[in-house]
């Protein structure tokens, strides 16, 4: 109960400083005092290589990647622009971005996509990594997405499951 509460918690506190925010007026320095230092920051370059990098990608931009896992079930990946306003704040880890995670993908170009992840774990066997994200499929059911990566980090195969099967409550 308590880490729903925190949860809640967290949500509520992004809600928040999300509506203090507006594209095109806001700096990085007022995205900073919200929400603090980035997970990750990635420069255009980075983002260039992406399926639809849109303003990411543009030359002299950077995203700042807000991380809310493993507790969380949202990352944040936020644009500013050259000329150093904010140009896109999206909540990264839904269903529409997780189906542009292609068998074939680099680890990399997935962590561009959706943060860092909630788990990783490797099956030395099977010669794979499985790495985990937590979100909410909408209206409010508890998800878990997990890319399963070859031996080279390379995407072998999606999925999603209630959270819940994989920890069943008691």
């Amino acid at each position: 109960m308590g880490l729903l509460s925190l949860i809640l918690t967290l949500a509520g506190c992004d809600q928040e400083r999300i509506r203090e925010l507006e594209e095109g007026v806001s700096t990085e320095a007022d995205v900073r005092a919200r929400f603090g230092i980035p997970e990750k920051i990635w420069e255009a370059g980075d983002m260039a290589s992406l399926p639809y990098p849109g303003a990411a990608a543009e030359p002299g931009a950077r995203t700042l990647e807000y991380n809310r896992q493993p507790a969380g079930n949202v990352n944040y990946m936020i644009t500013i622009g050259p000329d150093g306003r904010m140009t896109a704040l999206r909540q990264v880890l839904t269903p529409q971005n997780f189906a542009r995670v292609l068998p074939g993908m680099s680890m990399e170009q997935v962590r561009k996509m959706l943060g860092k992840p909630m788990k990783i774990t490797p099956y030395a066997l099977k010669r794979e990594t499985h790495y985990d994200w937590r979100y909410l499929n909408p209206p409010n059911t508890a998800m878990i997405f997990t890319a399963v990566m070859d031996a080279d980090l390379r995407v072998v195969r999606t999925g999603s499951m209630e959270e819940e099967s994989l920890t069943p409550r008691r």
